[in-house]
């Protein structure tokens, strides 16, 4: 059987040992870390397991002559889609905040890192770019664009947003150091300057525009409305010292003139913001409570339209309540088995959340919301590490499976590792949270955009 137990050369014997007398993890203590109050475990040798095996997949796995991620490793080496050189931008600006996860962990230095960040910039200075904006996908051997699609061959602002969240919270961890890394600072800060965000509002439009590609102009046309993984976006956006967009962008165009504030509820719990209008199961994949907010804290974070806290949490909570529900009876669901995201699938690339469920978990669904979810999600990587450790490879847990269908692949992508070291870490600490909130042009674009900030004495 595919799921049986199975002690594969990699997993350390004190994992095994950790697991005979699991008793140890159940003592916790509360403790507050900035302004999250978080559960610490005494024993935390599983989620510095996990952390560094996530973490590797963008050092020991990165393309070699750009140091970006690669967009996918297969470990069965079969690439039926993009090639094994293809860098992903998005997955890229997580892989950065993976990296100084890798530093505070010990599994590198400062020094490691720096001489790493070094490449990956020089790489995005010489880069294909669309108005200081990166196309989806790159060759990490040439730079040059990868189509993600026929028409997909130009800008992609979104995945530009979520690579410049990571270097801004790389910048802010060593702008007040030694003379190299003020000037790897310099760097970032050039490339930050550079991206054209107002001129995605397609001539002045009220909302951002997803893609432009130098050949097919606008012919894309997604513009981007909430609420889904974007908002990180609109906030970079207005946050720019060099291209901002007006206010009147997220207020129209992201928040569509406050249409975007839900009063329904799942589970209990509320929606807080609309996921899918008219749809029966109104909730989106995993991923919305993750991408924007690994460097943008939820937690104190309110505007004119929802409690940011509370939006991701009962995100998080509802896809496990619905997992505990198991509405279509699949095999494995429950409380230690939950988590519907965007993954691989027994059908291909798949958008799995209540709605449209295919009996398929990804790791990184729960993994990723620790921070949201602490008791449930530790639940979740103490059964996957136990039980299933088949599912388990060189950079932590397969992309997904499938226990109803005896189905998985040992295949990973960027896009769902990075965000497991990443928020398992704020979760643990707030690092990436601090850094990248600290940021002052950040500051000032949510201040412009009308957002709330709690600070930990209020």
């Amino acid at each position: 059987m595919v799921f049986s137990t199975n002690k594969i050369f990699w997993v350390l014997s004190a994992i095994v040992l950790l697991f005979l007398n699991c008793k140890k993890f159940e003592k916790q203590t509360k403790v507050n870390i900035g302004s999250v109050s978080v559960i610490d475990i005494n024993n935390n040798s599983l989620l510095d397991t996990v952390q560094k095996q996530t973490f590797n997949y963008f050092w020991e796995g990165a393309e070699p002559n750009s140091g970006m991620a690669r967009e996918r490793i297969h470990m069965d080496d079969i690439y039926p889609t993009s090639p094994k050189n293809t860098v992903t931008i998005g997955g890229s600006g997580f892989g950065v905040m993976a990296i100084l996860v890798g530093i505070e962990r010990g599994f590198i230095t400062r020094e490691q890192a720096v001489e790493r960040y070094y490449k990956i910039v020089d790489f995005l200075e010489t880069s294909d770019k669309y108005h200081g904006v990166w196309p989806h996908w790159l060759n990490g051997e040439t730079g040059k664009v990868v189509p993600f699609s026929k028409k997909d061959n130009g800008g992609d602002l979104v995945e530009t947003a979520f690579l410049v969240q990571g270097l801004l919270t790389v910048s802010e961890y060593y702008k007040n150091g030694n003379t190299q890394e003020k000037d790897l600072v310099a760097k970032i800060d050039k490339l930050w300057k550079e991206v054209e965000w107002d001129w995605y509002t397609k001539n002045g439009e009220d909302v951002l525009y997803w893609h432009w590609s130098p050949e097919f102009g606008w012919d894309m046309n997604f513009p981007v409305g909430g609420y889904n993984e974007c908002l990180i976006m609109y906030v970079l956006a207005a946050s720019s010292p060099t291209h901002p967009i007006k206010p009147s962008v997220y207020h129209k165009g992201w928040a569509k003139d406050g249409k975007i504030v839900s009063s329904k509820k799942l589970y209990d719990e509320d929606l807080v913001l609309n996921y899918y209008e008219h749809d029966e199961s109104p909730i989106g994949p995993l991923f919305w409570a993750h991408y924007s907010y690994l460097g943008l804290n939820p937690h104190g974070l309110s505007d004119t339209y929802a409690d940011y806290w509370k939006l991701v949490q009962n995100q998080a909570k509802i896809h496990y309540k619905y997992a505990v529900d198991n509405p279509k009876n699949y095999k494995g669901y429950g409380d230690s088995l939950w988590g519907l995201t965007s993954s691989y699938s027994v059908k291909g690339y798949k958008g799995h959340r209540p709605g449209n469920d295919l009996g398929v978990i990804a790791p990184t669904a729960a993994l990723s919301s620790f921070p949201y979810t602490p008791k449930e999600s530790m639940q979740m990587l103490k059964k996957m590490y136990k039980d299933h450790d088949s599912l388990i490879g060189k950079y932590g847990p397969y992309d997904a499976f499938s226990l109803q269908d005896n189905w998985f692949l040992p295949r990973y992508l960027a896009i769902d590792q990075g965000p497991i070291p990443v928020m398992i870490e704020n979760y643990r600490t707030g690092l990436l949270w601090k850094l990248f909130m600290n940021n002052q042009d950040v500051k000032i674009g949510l201040g412009r955009l009308g957002f709330k900030v709690k600070t930990d004495n209020e």
